[in-house]
């Protein structure tokens, strides 16, 4: 608790590993902190089984659930979009659930975003037909699997920076991630910065602190 607090931004607590009834207590925590005052903003549940989904509903029935994405949000109102907007490309509909972590993951960190899917570089006039999109971008986060190569792409017509998330879709030398993720490190366009395999809320998160508005002056 208190991450708002230090850094300005939601609590996130990775469901993934962690017994249901474990994800319960911690959303009774949650709320009462909350309630209490100890603690404000959102908090983000990912990775999220149905299991834990049921577990955190029994507690916060109002929680906002995206079962695409294994996210849940409480409370469920999103903040008021501020700071420059946050383009997500989605290469294809199999990066969706990583691609929709990191949109909701900036839904609830309050940038405004556009999601686009099928994006990917098998057809490269998608791409340059989004051409205004991007130049409009704060920041930008790239999802893909198979070879990677959409953020490459992107950054070399991109001015904003991008956030190049890869996935685990692919055939067998795809190597559930692993050679998106060695194409990303190694992009030729400058102004990549890669987050590890299928992490859409680092992604996310990433994106909302570069996009974020600039800070008051004292």
């Amino acid at each position: 608790m208190g991450r708002a607090a230090r850094r300005g931004y939601p609590e996130a607590i990775f469901c993934e590993g962690k017994a249901p009834e474990h994800v319960a207590a911690i959303a009774g925590a949650v709320r009462d902190a909350v309630e209490s005052g100890t603690t404000s903003g959102s908090v983000l549940f990912t990775r999220a089984s149905a299991a834990h989904a049921e577990a955190v509903l029994a507690v916060l029935p109002d929680a906002v659930h995206d079962p695409t994405a294994r996210i849940l949000a409480w409370p469920p109102r999103a903040p008021e979009p501020t700071g420059g907007l946050v383009a997500v490309l989605c290469a294809g509909t199999s990066d969706l659930p990583v691609a929709r972590e990191a949109l909701l993951t900036l839904t609830y960190l309050g940038r405004p975003t556009q999601l686009v899917v099928d994006i990917g570089v098998a057809g490269l006039h998608r791409v340059l037909a989004r051409q205004d999109l991007i130049d409009e971008a704060r920041a930008i986060v790239v999802v893909a699997g198979m070879d990677g190569a959409l953020a490459s792409v992107v950054a070399g017509l991109a001015r904003a920076p991008v956030v190049a998330v890869p996935t685990s879709v692919g055939y067998g030398a795809a190597f559930e991630g692993l050679a998106p993720l060695l194409s990303m490190l190694n992009a030729c366009a400058p102004g990549v910065g890669v987050v590890n395999i299928d992490n859409g809320y680092g992604a996310g998160h990433l994106a909302a602190q570069i996009a974020a508005p600039p800070p008051r002056s004292a």
